[in-house]
Order: C-alpha cells, then sequence, then structure tokens
C-alpha cells in the first residue's frame, strides 16, 4: 500500500498490517497440519493396517473451534475499532471541500473562513495533466468532504487516504480526515466504472503549508 498521508490511513494501514500477520500465522498453522498429516498419518507401503482412526475427541474438537473464536473475535474488534475512528465527525473541521464527481471528472470547491474557492476538471489521461482538477489543502489540519453526483455512481478514491468512499446521485457521504505533515502532490481517481472515460477521471491531491494554503485561498477567492 502506498504511504499514507493522513491518520485515518495510518489506522487503515496498522489493521491491514495486523489482518496480513494473522493470516500469514494461520496458513502456517494449517498448512504445517496438512503436510504433518500426510508425512506421518499416511497409509505405509505393503501394509494393510490402517492408521489409526481418531473420532469424538473432544479437546481436539474444543481447540478448533474456541481458537478460531477468539481469532474471529480480535479481528472484529479491532476493525470495528478502527471503522469507527475512520468515521468520526468533527462538528468544526478546518477546511469543507464538496466534491462533485460528474462524468468524467470532479468538481472541487473548498470553503475555509467563509471564502470558496472551485475548480473544475476535465477527463484527462495523466493526473498531472492540467486538464485534471487539482484539490490543494493545508497539511495538519481536519477536512471534512462532501460528496455528490449528479449523474452515476462515482467513487472518490486517493490511494494515499488508504480507503475510498462512494459518490452516489441523491445520498449525501460525507468523511472527515485529518492531513499529517507531509507536503507533496498525491494521485486521486474515480474507483467504480461510470461509463466511456473513467479511466481519464483523474485528478490530484496537493498538500502544502497552512502559509501556502492560505495565500492559495485569498488570492483564488478574489478572482472568482
Amino acid at each position: 500500500m502506498p504511504e499514507g498521508i493522513t491518520k485515518q490511513a495510518e489506522a487503515v494501514q496498522s489493521l491491514w498490517n495486523g489482518s496480513w500477520i494473522a493470516a500469514l500465522a494461520t496458513g502456517a498453522v494449517v498448512w504445517g497440519l496438512i503436510l504433518w498429516s500426510a508425512a506421518f498419518h499416511r497409509k505405509r507401503k505393503n501394509s494393510a493396517e490402517l492408521p489409526p482412526q481418531v473420532r469424538y475427541n473432544l479437546p481436539i474438537e474444543m481447540l478448533y473451534t474456541i481458537v478460531p473464536l477468539i481469532m474471529v473475535s480480535v479481528l472484529f474488534y479491532f476493525t470495528a475499532r478502527d471503522q469507527n475512528y475512520i468515521n468520526e465527525m468533527s462538528a468544526t473541521p478546518d477546511v469543507k471541500v464538496k466534491v462533485e464527481g460528474f462524468q468524467w471528472s470532479w468538481r472541487f470547491t473548498t470553503e475555509v473562513g467563509g471564502k470558496q474557492v472551485q475548480v473544475i476538471g476535465r477527463p484527462a489521461d495523466s493526473y498531472m495533466a492540467a486538464e485534471a482538477p487539482e484539490l490543494k489543502l493545508p497539511v495538519g489540519k481536519r477536512i471534512e468532504f462532501d460528496l455528490v453526483s449528479p449523474d452515476v455512481i462515482h467513487s472518490f478514491w486517493v490511494p494515499a487516504f488508504q480507503f475510498k468512499r462512494d459518490v452516489i446521485p441523491g445520498v449525501q457521504n460525507k468523511f472527515q480526515v485529518e492531513t499529517l505533515e507531509k507536503p507533496g502532490t498525491y494521485a486521486g481517481r474515480c474507483a467504480e466504472l461510470c461509463g466511456v472515460d473513467h479511466s481519464r477521471m483523474l485528478f490530484r491531491v496537493k498538500l502544502v503549508s497552512q502559509a501556502e494554503f492560505d495565500q492559495y485561498i485569498a488570492s483564488q477567492a478574489g478572482a472568482q
């Protein structure tokens, strides 16, 4: 997975790593038992005697029932904990962004301090192309995204956020992230097949310092 640029992405990365560790450990145990059984409990060549037949072994049955239940419970706990954290909404975000996904680009309306800046894109062949809209955000701030669509289902995906949210006509979908101190330009795209130019529905997120962001808002809001 790409390096995360939000605190929520750090939670997703931690959950992802833990799930992989649990899956690999489970796989190692299962494959180990399969190989051990195949090697030491197979029918011997030139022997009419069957290997020992074990049935109704209560300790073993309890073991392979209780251990998976514990594993699933632990995974459920951490998943629910991180999901609740990711879905937390503050009543006072630092910046609000209305994200409108349409066939086949994006319209971003950034609102902060009573000022609004709107950026509209066009289908692009690269997220760095001039046609791709750029969403400029400050580092170290809480950002709220309000997702809307006038036509079909889209999906707002910034891989560096490490999760995506669908943009559904008639459904208001909101989420918030806290950006880290990681200035840079990051790719974004639609992650829901939405028509002919779906693959060209690209954009970029640029994290900048608070001073640069304030200057950007002041200059663009005045121009618009």
